[in-house]
Formats: C-alpha cells, sequence, structure tokens
C-alpha cells in the first residue's frame, strides 16, 4: 500500500453467520456436514470457542499497530459496515483515521489464510499502510 495512504484504525471482520441461538446451530451443523463454511470463522473460532493464537494475534494488531479488531455476524453489524461490504460475506472493512470506510479483505483473500490466525495478521500487516507501522 502506498505511504500516503491515510492511517487505519479499525478493522471489522463481518462473518457469513448470524447470531441468533439458530443461526449459531445452523452454521455449525451445515460446518460439520460440509455445507456451510466461512473463512473468517475458521480463523477465529475453534470448533465450540474462540482460538486462544487468534486473542494473541488480535492483541498484537492493536499493541504494535494501534488496529483494533471487532468481528460482527451478518445481523449484528454495524449499517454503515453493512452498505461496504454489499452483502459478500465473509469480509473485513477498514476504518481510516477520517473515518472513511473500505474493503480491506474479501473472502478469497481471507481464504488464501488457511484458517490460520497467525497468517491472516501477517497478511493484515503487510497491507496496512507505512504511517500505521512504529
Amino acid at each position: 500500500m502506498s505511504e500516503n495512504l491515510k492511517k487505519i484504525t479499525t478493522l471489522f471482520g463481518v462473518y457469513d453467520a448470524d447470531a441468533t441461538l439458530w443461526g449459531e446451530m445452523s452454521y455449525w451443523v451445515g460446518a460439520r456436514l460440509g455445507v456451510r463454511h466461512c473463512s473468517l470463522c475458521d480463523i477465529t473460532h475453534s470448533l465450540f470457542t474462540q482460538k486462544a493464537i487468534w486473542k494473541e494475534q488480535r492483541e498484537k494488531l492493536m499493541k504494535d499497530y494501534g488496529v483494533d479488531f471487532q468481528a460482527f455476524h451478518r445481523n449484528d453489524q454495524p449499517e454503515n459496515v453493512r452498505q461496504v461490504i454489499n452483502n459478500q460475506y465473509p469480509a473485513v472493512v477498514a476504518q481510516d483515521e477520517t473515518g472513511q470506510l473500505f474493503v480491506f479483505m474479501t473472502d478469497a483473500e481471507i481464504s488464501q489464510c488457511d484458517k490460520s490466525p497467525e497468517k491472516f495478521v501477517n497478511h493484515i500487516i503487510e497491507r496496512l499502510p507505512q504511517r500505521n507501522k512504529n
């Protein structure tokens, strides 16, 4: 990315699942049967809980680069994020220091991280503007 880009302050990851009991159950069953898939879920969650290594990597983003990573589901994401994603789930949306939102990572880019929180965060770090790097 170019050095003149604004500093990114927040990343919004939006799962291809709903945050309801039915949504969680149907995703879990569908994923076990191989009929549902969310590349972002694979990175951040194990079978039942959030991965410890994901928590560590998310903290690294904040501590070393000043980037807050917030995760949402399709049905609980902020409206301005929903408009940017335009039903292309999962995705990561960035917010820069001026408040501007834009798609930062698509499902295809997230999938390239092979379910690895470390690869995911390293990919994010590589794409951050120079202004984010300490």
